[in-house]
């Protein structure tokens, strides 16, 4: 669950200020610019997991909300919820029908965040612009993402920002761990009319879960 949420983290951010090349840089001001003009985000993504020499190769769909610091990312596949209204977070595990519960902790790290999502990448990492080219019927721009530090466990993150609409439609993640974790967009849409509810757990849809409060 944690290199999912990173994942998702990353897919949407941009506007890198540390060590940037100034074509990257371009690039990413002009994505983070139109992104933070919306007032919410929602996505249809297909996750992936691959560690060739354990022999992994795994896929789930999911699909996250956003809005301001509140999210839901759900990824049905796996059973699995995670809602936070800005101050408190619900993660739900179908598996065993149970919700844990604690507070947003101001010293987790941000890229775990979905909803750090505008601001990441405007610190502790450098960018490389890398090439143009053809990712199936879309022209995409890639640029690669290095850490400044080992806070994330991650050596390289590449980045697709669809040129026609200055989105980013994917990104893979190198973890440290010797995986490779992937998003792809499936499907964006923006300045939904989403309310509070949305990114609260509600006990009353979950028939007899249990709860473990960690407030």
């Amino acid at each position: 669950m944690k290199s999912i949420l990173i994942i998702v983290a990353v897919l949407f951010t941009a506007n890198l200020s540390w060590a940037q090349d100034a074509k990257a840089k371009q690039i990413l001001d002009e994505v983070s610019e139109k992104t933070r003009t919306y007032t919410s985000i929602y996505a249809d993504f297909t996750f992936s997991m691959v560690n060739k020499e354990m022999e992994i190769d795994e896929k789930n769909e999911g699909s996250i909300k956003l809005k301001g610091q509140k999210y839901c990312v759900q990824l049905p596949d796996v059973g699995v919820e995670v809602f936070s209204d800005g101050t408190t977070l619900w993660n739900y595990m179908k598996e065993g029908n149970q919700v844990t519960i604690s507070d947003i902790d101001d010293e987790s790290s941000e890229l775990m965040d979905p909803s750090s999502i505008f601001t990441i990448y405007e610190r502790g990492f450098k960018s490389e612009y890398v090439a143009e080219k053809k990712m199936g019927s879309k022209t995409v721009y890639q640029i690669n993402l290095f850490p400044d530090s080992d806070e994330y466990d991650v050596s390289k993150i590449e980045v697709s920002i669809d040129k026609a609409t200055m989105m980013i439609s994917a990104a893979t993640l190198h973890g440290t761990d010797g995986n490779l974790y992937g998003i792809v967009v499936k499907k964006l849409e923006t300045d939904n009319n989403f309310t509070d509810a949305d990114f609260v757990f509600n006990k009353a849809n979950y028939s007899d879960v249990e709860e473990i409060d960690f407030r």
